[in-house]
């Protein structure tokens, strides 16, 4: 039986949920869903990945569903500030795992939220602190998802990793769909062109012309973050050299 201990392919990953799966699929936080989350996230610590995780805000408000009364710029503005909910929620539920935590944001609140700096997140990062990158980017019409792929960039994350409810990318809903086909590897324009709807293409075509690639998962199978880190084939690969699998 061979001692050696178990190895990250990555040094450095970004993190995306969303709000809805913190919200466990309603609104509000839904603390064992969360929870479940944190550990997924302490198991890959451990191993000495370096985490930074970027929340959206959907289980609390979303921009743009807002009442048309509300100006879209200021509805985007609501929906980051829940984002900020989600990631002072997720650094309390890691602080009482006892893991090192520190909340950044495209924009600061005076004693609770400190402003996104990328070179001190790279820092904090090498100190092993966990970072929840919370705002959005900080400007309106932009999503999380692409807040995600931004910041991946800015602090030179190894892999974007998308936590989402399914195995992966499909040609179409599986969950409405039985017969839908999961890709195993795209590349950014089969995405783009299929209008495969992982993520919004902005993000895609960031992720595309800096190279970064794009893991999609199941979030909600215990274990699957830690042996995706561990280089098992888990979900979706969009990356540079994708190969594109059926239809």
């Amino acid at each position: 039986m061979s001692t050696e201990p178990e190895r990250s392919k990555f040094r450095r990953i970004l993190l995306k949920v969303s709000g809805e799966a913190l919200g466990g699929g309603t609104n509000g936080i839904d603390s064992t869903t969360v929870l479940a989350f944190i550990r997924e996230i302490a198991s890959v610590y451990h191993l000495g990945v370096q985490v930074a995780v970027v929340c959206g805000g959907g289980n609390i408000f979303r921009g743009i569903n807002a009442d048309r009364t509300i100006d879209r710029t200021i509805g985007d503005a609501m929906g980051m500030l829940a984002t900020m909910i989600n990631g002072l929620a997720l650094r309390e539920f890691l602080r009482a795992e006892e893991l090192p935590v520190t909340v950044m944001a495209a924009y600061p609140i005076e004693g609770i939220v400190e402003s996104f700096c990328a070179d001190r997140a790279r820092g904090l990062l090498e100190n092993r602190s966990i970072l929840i990158l919370a705002g959005g980017t900080g400007l309106p019409y932009f999503s999380t998802d692409t807040a995600a792929a931004l910041r991946a960039l800015q602090i030179q994350a190894d892999v974007l990793i998308k936590a989402t409810k399914v195995d992966g990318v499909y040609d179409k809903d599986p969950e409405n769909y039985p017969d839908a086909h999961l890709y195993r590897f795209l590349d950014y324009n089969t995405v783009l062109e299929k209008d495969l709807k992982v993520m919004d293409a902005a993000s895609i075509a960031l992720c595309r012309d800096n190279g970064l690639p794009v893991q999609v998962f199941n979030l909600l199978k215990s274990g699957n973050l830690k042996k995706l880190i561990s280089g098992e084939p888990i979900g979706t690969l969009i990356h540079p050299k994708g190969i594109s699998y059926g239809g």
